[in-house]
């Protein structure tokens, strides 16, 4: 199991308490704030990690959080926990990009497997998202002929028809290909355009 931090954002004590609790349980670091401004007022940088909301709360409530944490750029994995008449409110939540919601009452095991799922997930967007900077770095290390040419190479265009469109020899084109390859760091061409397509970085191609 992946470990991970837990941050539980609830208006009941009880709920808060018992919950932390159950995560401690099973290995997690766990931190609870009784509504949401508390949660937004103290400094997280942790990874990976999930939220357990509640949606309906005093003050700000549990979506209005998860939309302050979107503009914040605090994109954590959102557990929703839910009465039966939020259920509206929290399938909106899916679809601004919430995790998962629980609908109250729900068993332990159900809220810890969905939590594990969740850490998982942060763990996952963590390490893809390090890749994708690593990438673009990869990018800004080419000159700006190698940039033009793996444009050229993304658009799929033969070293022939990038030879004849840039003037210059294939021997050229294929020189500058290999130093493409060795730079981004690539096992085929099909890697390479991976790479490349996983990335906004914009290539240099002029009209």
């Amino acid at each position: 199991m992946i470990q991970g931090q837990v941050f539980i954002i609830d208006d009941d004590e009880a709920v808060r308490d018992a919950t932390v609790l159950l995560m401690q349980s099973i290995g997690l670091k766990a931190v609870a704030y009784a509504d949401a401004q508390a949660f937004l007022d103290a400094a997280h940088d942790q990874h990976p990690a999930c939220l357990i909301l509640d949606v309906r709360m005093p003050g700000m409530s549990g979506l209005q959080l998860a939309r302050e944490a979107r503009v914040r750029r605090e994109a954590w994995p959102i557990i929703f926990v839910t009465g039966h008449g939020d259920v509206p409110m929290a399938v909106e939540a899916m679809r601004e990009g919430a995790f998962d919601f629980l609908q109250k009452p729900f068993r332990e095991e159900t809220l810890i497997q969905r939590v594990q799922r969740a850490i998982e997930q942060d763990h996952n967007d963590q390490v893809a998202a390090s890749e994708r900077e690593e990438i673009e770095e990869r990018i800004k290390d080419l000159t700006p002929r190698e940039r033009e040419i793996l444009q050229r190479i993304v658009d799929g265009e033969s070293n022939k028809v990038i030879a004849i469109e840039l003037g210059i020899s294939a021997r050229t084109v294929e020189l500058h290909r290999a130093n493409v390859m060795d730079k981004m760091q690539a096992r085929s061409l099909a890697h390479l355009l991976r790479q490349v397509l996983s990335v906004t970085t914009a290539l240099t191609r002029p009209d």
